[in-house]
């Protein structure tokens, strides 16, 4: 039996009622703010702030997004987004997330993000300080 995957970060929010639609329901763009939103509480966990993985040479970009829904959040629902490492490759990683509204799960998001050079935006692999923190994350 495997261990549950333990999240790099956990961000709580409250669903606003301009994030939703007339349907009464979370509209799809939202769910990619709100992992958005978690990857810089994960970055805050790793490296102290956005500001500082920055002043390792590094910077990420969305290159890819699949985000899959399970059940309506609605206006004032309580969600928890929470973020896992899925992957860490040469000049990429590929993060997992899960928004819950208590232990129902509404949404899935898979996002894969390239590491760059922060001033040119041109594809890099991470310093190696970088990563160290993901490659500790996969326990190696």
């Amino acid at each position: 039996m495997t261990a549950p995957r333990r999240p790099i970060a956990e961000m709580p929010l409250r669903v606003r009622y301009q994030e939703c639609d007339g349907q009464g329901i979370v509209f799809n763009a939202h769910y990619l703010a709100y992992v958005d939103m978690c990857s810089f509480e994960a970055e805050k966990a790793l490296f102290g702030s956005h500001q500082e993985m920055l002043a390792h040479g590094a910077d990420v970009v969305v290159a890819e997004a699949n985000v899959k829904f399970r059940s309506p959040a609605r206006y004032d629902d309580d969600l928890l987004v929470a973020q896992y490492l899925n992957h860490l490759g040469t000049t990429s990683l590929i993060f997992d997330f899960e928004i819950h509204r208590g232990e129902t799960l509404v949404a899935t998001a898979t996002i894969r993000y390239v590491f760059i050079e922060p001033d040119t935006l041109r594809p890099q692999a991470p310093p190696e300080a970088v990563r160290k923190v993901y490659a500790a994350l996969l326990g190696g």
